[in-house]
């Protein structure tokens, strides 16, 4: 597996699995069992995703020594500001039955993350978190960030695929020291994604799926990649994606599949910012 160091010297698995929809419990703990055994070493998680208990549990179960795995999770809008994101924190600490969490992150740029962020630099320094970060931060409001607090996100969470390639987000990042996490890096089946003509072609040179095109072609441009399956079968797929490497020529073509927007929504727009405040867990 390889891994990245970030800004903090944290080293961070490039590949993980992703928990996001899976609500039910068990799904959710056999899921993260069988993907620890099949060799990944990050899990992310959130609180608004509902399944910390089970990914606790998982990891409990799994027999593989805490210092070996690399747990993420992420705190939801309800909770931005100093004081309730400490509580939050603990609530998912204890969720988790971990002691520490290897990165925290800010699930949206909402409510007063500036809080948020002054808390989650002092759990930093008192070890409670290895590495601190955010989720869905354009560059304008990460740069604002960076500007007023003293601790650089070691990482931001992003949509990232072949229909959304971020490469003006990702050379500001690069410039900022902030590694970049792709979500949705299968934009969740739209488009028809996993028979697309042109990924299924480069695919068929390497003997690998649509899917393991796609993580591939992530991973060679220094995007981190978490993706989200329940099938034992594809959880062994998405990991298998060291014994190959793309050609320039297949990377180029991948490039031109990019329509420079979201396929879900604009984490810009008045009406999301206000549905995501509205919303409890």
């Amino acid at each position: 597996m390889k891994e990245i160091k970030l800004n903090d010297g944290v080293e961070m698995p490039m590949l993980g699995l992703g928990v996001y929809q899976i609500s039910d419990l068990r799904e959710c703990e056999k899921t993260v069992l069988t993907a620890i055994e099949s060799g990944y070493r990050l899990i992310d998680t959130a609180s608004a995703y509902g399944n910390e208990l089970a990914v606790g549990n998982a990891v409990k179960k799994s027999g593989v020594v805490r210092e070996k795995l690399f747990i993420t999770s992420k705190l939801w809008v309800q909770d931005a500001g100093y004081e309730k994101t400490k509580i939050a924190f603990e609530q998912s600490l204890k969720k988790l039955r971990l002691d520490y969490l290897d990165l925290y992150l800010i699930h949206q740029a909402v409510g007063d993350y500036y809080g948020s962020w002054r808390a989650m630099e002092e759990l930093h320094r008192e070890g409670k978190i290895r590495a601190i970060g955010i989720s869905n931060f354009y560059p304008e409001r990460v740069a604002d960030l960076v500007a007023h607090n003293e601790i650089v996100p070691s990482v931001n969470q992003l949509e990232v695929h072949p229909f959304y390639q971020r490469f003006d987000a990702q050379r500001f990042l690069q410039k900022k020291d902030v590694q970049i996490q792709s979500w949705a890096s299968f934009v969740e089946g739209r488009y028809d994604f996993f028979n697309n003509g042109l990924l299924t072609s480069i695919g068929r040179q390497y003997d690998k799926s649509v899917a393991q095109v796609t993580l591939r072609w992530l991973v060679q441009r220094n995007i981190a990649v978490i993706p989200k399956s329940v099938h034992k079968e594809r959880i062994i797929e998405n990991f298998n994606i060291w014994d190959f490497e793309l050609s320039k020529g297949d990377m180029d073509a991948i490039s031109t599949l990019d329509t420079n927007a979201s396929a879900f929504f604009d984490h810009r727009d008045p009406e999301i910012i206000a549905r995501w405040a509205k919303r409890k867990i």
